[in-house]
């Protein structure tokens, strides 16, 4: 169970996370921060142990396969990165984005399609509640240093912070092409 939780832990990466949904919440006070990346964090949470018991069963009976969730995902942080880096581009209306709501930190940012990948594979290999209890500490732990990160924003500064941002834009641009490409790859394979 360790083993999974450490897995699940590195693939909801909540450091690489922090920097990101501190920059698309610059515009909220951290205590507003703190506490929408934790709702964010609770959603994720309840969406992957639907994930745990449901997501087998529900992408067999919609046709759909994990490599849908790669291409899908990847596509989605692709437009949220595009605007991390030309901040003067607007890929959603202002009323979008005045109080994120699931879309884009709780899927795909923190419950992305690795992650979702991961867990319906895990649900496959073994007990499902262990595979359950393993997602909720996992994200507890997750959500713990996102509540936090708010100060680490705030030391960054305003320059530091836009520059993490922008650069936080290409790496998630790189993580996006990756994610289409592996969804694209699974679909080819026989």
């Amino acid at each position: 169970m360790l083993q999974t939780v450490l897995l699940l832990f590195i693939v909801l990466d909540p450091f690489g996370n922090l920097v990101m949904i501190n920059s698309l919440l610059k515009d909220y006070t951290p205590s507003q921060r703190r506490r929408i990346m934790i709702r964010e964090s609770v959603v994720a949470l309840l969406i992957l142990q639907l994930a745990v018991f449901a997501g087998g069963p529900v992408m067999q009976a919609l046709g759909l396969k994990t490599f849908s969730l790669g291409i899908a995902g990847g596509i989605v942080l692709f437009m949220i990165s595009m605007g991390m880096i030309f901040p003067g581009r607007k890929l959603m209306d202002e009323e979008d984005t005045a109080d994120p709501v699931i879309v884009p930190i709780a899927i795909p940012l923190i419950a992305g399609p690795s992650t979702i990948s991961l867990i319906l594979l895990l649900a496959q290999k073994y007990d499902r509640s262990m595979v359950a209890t393993s997602v909720m500490i996992a994200c507890g732990l997750s959500t713990i240093i996102l509540a936090m990160s708010p100060a680490i924003y705030a030391f960054l500064g305003v320059r530091g912070s836009r520059a993490m941002e922008r650069l936080m834009g290409m790496l998630l641009v790189m993580m996006s092409v990756q994610m289409v490409l592996d969804g694209i790859k699974a679909y080819l394979q026989p």
